[in-house]
């Protein structure tokens, strides 16, 4: 029997133990650095596969070692293991004993499959050379982003390339996406305070009122995108927080604001956030108030390699067929693996774990999303057999 064979014939024998591993996952999550029991949890687990080679990081986070035959190139392998502020749905078997907090991003389907992976490559290393890094990764959810803080330990020294899988509830279970070159979005954080001076809603003329001041800098800060944007830059510019805590009869002396501003160029990025904070000001002063603009910059834009990606897809083709492997679009959402892809060549792709006969079709970060535990197969399957082509095996 080839390794292609034996590794998809021994993720099939394992299934039942990893459901068992993601059960407890998603039972017990833990908020983004917090992850103390995940990382007893997992390093519990690695040595039960046989790998001894473990090294506690970033605080709560972990790196693995598993060796082939000779010492050859080295790859990592990378999944986060936090989990959301996000109540979940009741009626679970396997449901979350954490009040508030729940797996909502399938953070705990990457970890599994890692364990999985783990076990595969373990159990075959006789077969491969190479030298493979298992990430374990913290703080996925929020900022700085536990990858900052594994690259800062060292978690990637030594290492030629890297490759991380996430959930997507908008491909079919059995099935995987890739995309070459830009993929996902930098995010920043906006937050303004508006400030004016309060009064009777009445007696408009004894106040500088910051509601309708908020809506002019709302209006216009949209041709940022419209108008000085390039059209071939993709860009999203959003508010999803306006407070203006006032009354019917009421001018409050502020209103405060939230929203988040997403590109795939840096140069453009510091360009228009510049631009941002200085019309934001300009508008308030026209008017007669204030506005005090407070950016938090998030992550970077992810790219994927292209030679990387390109045999990635390839090789899922190899391993699964040509019509269970699709391409992605661009995709404006955020990641912290991006960090790993400014540093090294990457690859990050899409697992399918949509069932719409099972009803399995919520999105991420909802309380009523979830998985058919089928793409554990290939979560644990074809993460094993990517590392072993990229090793060269």
């Amino acid at each position: 029997m080839n390794l292609k064979d034996k590794i998809k014939q021994r993720a099939a024998q394992i299934h039942e133990e990893i459901r068992s591993i993601r059960h407890h996952l998603h039972q017990n999550p833990e908020l983004s650095f917090q992850e103390h029991e995940t990382q007893q949890f997992v390093e519990e687990q690695l040595k039960q596969i046989g790998i001894s080679e473990v090294q506690r990081i970033a605080d709560t986070g972990l790196v693995a070692y598993i060796r082939g035959t000779d010492n050859g190139k080295t790859i990592a392998l990378r999944a986060d293991m936090d989990a959301l502020p996000i109540q979940e749905v009741p009626g679970r078997p396997y449901g979350s004993k954490n009040p508030g907090v729940m797996h909502a991003c399938g953070h705990d389907v990457h970890t599994t499959s890692l364990l999985g992976a783990a076990k595969l490559l373990n159990e075959t290393r006789g077969e491969w050379s190479g030298t493979i890094k298992l990430l374990f990764q913290p703080g996925e959810e929020k900022m700085p982003g536990g990858a900052t803080l594994m690259i800062r330990d060292g978690a990637i020294k030594g290492a030629h390339s890297i490759i991380g899988q996430h959930v997507m509830p908008l491909l079919p279970v059995g099935t995987v996406g890739f995309r070459s070159g830009l993929y996902m979005a930098s995010a920043d954080e906006i937050h303004m305070t508006v400030k004016g001076k309060g009064g009777h809603g009445a007696m408009p003329q004894f106040n500088i009122d910051p509601v309708l001041i908020t809506a002019h800098i709302l209006t216009s800060l949209q041709q940022i995108v419209s108008r000085n944007a390039s059209p071939i830059i993709p860009s999203v510019l959003s508010f999803g927080k306006v407070i203006a805590n006032g009354a019917t009869n009421v001018i409050p002396n502020e209103v405060k604001l939230e929203g988040t501003f997403r590109t795939l160029d840096e140069a453009w990025r510091a360009e228009a956030l510049e631009k941002i904070k200085k019309m934001a000001e300009g508008i308030a002063e026209s008017m007669g108030g204030y506005c005090e603009v407070n950016i938090v910059h998030g992550y970077p834009f992810l790219k994927n390699d292209e030679r990387l990606s390109a045999d990635a897809k390839t090789w899922a083709i190899d391993y699964l067929g040509a019509d269970k492997v699709h391409d992605l679009d661009i995709w404006m959402a955020a990641e912290d693996f991006s960090y790993y892809s400014q540093e090294m060549p990457a690859c990050f792709y899409r697992l399918g774990v949509r069932n719409e006969a099972k009803g399995i079709t919520s999105s991420v970060h909802t309380p009523n999303f979830d998985i058919d535990e089928d793409a554990l197969l290939i979560g644990a399957g074809l993460m094993a057999w990517l590392a072993l082509k990229e090793l060269g095996n």
